[in-house]
């Protein structure tokens, strides 16, 4: 067959895998095409090729979905932030939700009593925590600074983001202007942005000492644009606040509780402050705390999850791997006035065991939010008749999720509900909540 002719190289796209690519399959392979939809007949230019499967892009599209739309961001297509600014935003949210009772039956083969309806947020100007790359380009005589081109370590040529939170989106041409002007814009290869409530902070990291010069700059760019430099010279415990001294510290608030959060630029905090503030909530209707139940948070971060619980007059345990997190929490706690119903203890959760947990005590109900590897050791570590009748897990990964509720169900627990959240829009990243129940 002739490249040539995309009529005889065409193909109909049947699904969207976890990638948010379409699928497809043709002489005995299956074509993952990046650019393509559910239903859309395609030609398509394959990078990768394996004996029974493909790596594709989108070429032509000869009949194309209802879902497609223009994508709002002029980068799209270059930029590897965003995989699906080419599907209506709640058609992505249907997708995250089949992927999600796709993983939990294919994989973990469960099936919830009830679906939950998914959590919506804003779908642009949604994200308030990224790492962005700086490179200087001497060819080009400039300086770049964003996210990576896809399948690539080149720095994107963005003179704007869409997903990023406007102040910060607005910057990151002057940003990279700033840098190109340093003498050590060789020497600056990453910017980290952490936006709280009342102060944006950048921290620049260092491979050198900035000038006397350079930092005259970077104080007339944090000054003019209110914003606070930090800077990182080697690993996280280098991270220091640069200009301005006086800065507010970062913190985000969770009205419904009456909390304050505070955190350091190093610390995990969702990307999307609003939507972590649905999705608190939820957590918390599906928990249901109530005074003088015992729970325990695992993973729990600088307190999240555990601070809302001790709120509702229940006593709660925090477990996180981080000794630098913990203390991070109790500060939290003894600031909102939580000290005395919520305690934190730092454990490694991945190897947690059967007779650790019991040595933790009895506990009414759990919490559970692990990062991506999920938390299989500590589903295992569950059972008998002192396991929790009640399990709230909040999942960045359905597949780890599918797995570790085959375990649950094991174990004689029920899923009785599970849902998606879209804290990403616009991105593969499936986030998504389950509650598991003792019959």
């Amino acid at each position: 067959m002739s490249k040539n002719n995309p009529q005889q190289d065409s193909v109909i796209v049947e699904s969207l895998d976890q990638e948010g690519r379409g699928v497809a399959r043709t002489e005995g392979k299956v074509i993952f095409i990046e650019g393509a939809l559910t239903g859309e007949v395609v030609s398509y230019s394959s990078y990768r090729k394996k004996p029974s499967f493909e790596q594709a892009q989108v070429t032509a599209i000869h009949k194309s979905s209802a879902m497609r739309v223009q994508p709002k961001c002029k980068h799209f297509g270059v930029c590897g932030g965003c995989s699906m600014q080419h599907l209506d935003a709640r058609a992505q949210v249907a997708v995250k939700q089949r992927i999600l009772e796709d993983s939990l039956w294919h994989i973990g083969k469960v099936r919830a009593e009830t679906i939950l309806r998914p959590i919506y947020g804003q779908t642009w100007g949604y994200r308030e925590r990224a790492r962005l790359s700086v490179r200087h380009v001497i060819k080009k005589g400039k300086t770049l600074v964003g996210f990576h081109e896809k399948r690539s370590s080149f720095v994107a040529d963005m003179q704007h983001c869409e997903i990023l939170t406007p102040r910060i989106a607005v910057l990151l041409p002057l940003l990279a202007e700033l840098i190109s002007g340093l003498s050590i814009r060789d020497r600056v290869p990453q910017i980290e942005v952490a936006v709280g409530d009342h102060v944006d902070v950048l921290v620049l990291r260092v491979m050198d000492t900035p000038s006397s010069e350079d930092e005259s700059a970077l104080r007339a760019f944090a000054d003019m644009h209110e914003i606070q430099f930090w800077l990182q010279s080697k690993g996280y415990d280098t991270i220091a606040p640069f200009h301005p001294l006086n800065a507010p510290p970062l913190s985000y608030s969770l009205p419904e509780f009456g909390i304050t959060m505070p955190f350091a630029p190093s610390e995990f905090t969702q990307v999307n402050s609003a939507l972590n503030r649905v999705m608190i909530s939820r957590a918390m209707r599906l928990l249901d705390p109530q005074p003088g139940e015992r729970i325990a948070d695992f993973f729990c971060g600088l307190g999240n999850f555990t601070l809302p619980i001790a709120r509702s007059g229940a006593q709660v345990l925090g477990i996180e791997g981080s000794e630098t997190l913990v203390a991070r929490a109790r500060q939290n706690a003894e600031l909102n006035g939580l000290a005395g119903n919520a305690k934190f203890a730092a454990m490694n959760l991945f190897a947690i065991t059967a007779e650790t947990f019991f040595s933790l005590g009895r506990f009414d109900k759990l919490l559970i939010d692990p990062p991506r590897d999920g938390a299989i050791e500590l589903v295992k570590s569950l059972g008998g008749e002192f396991a929790p009748r009640r399990i709230v897990y909040v999942s960045c990964n359905p597949g780890t999720l599918a797995r570790d509720a085959a375990e649950l169900v094991q174990r004689g627990y029920v899923l009785k509900s599970a849902g998606v959240m879209n804290m990403f829009p616009h991105t593969s990243h499936v986030e998504s909540i389950a509650v598991f129940e003792r019959p």
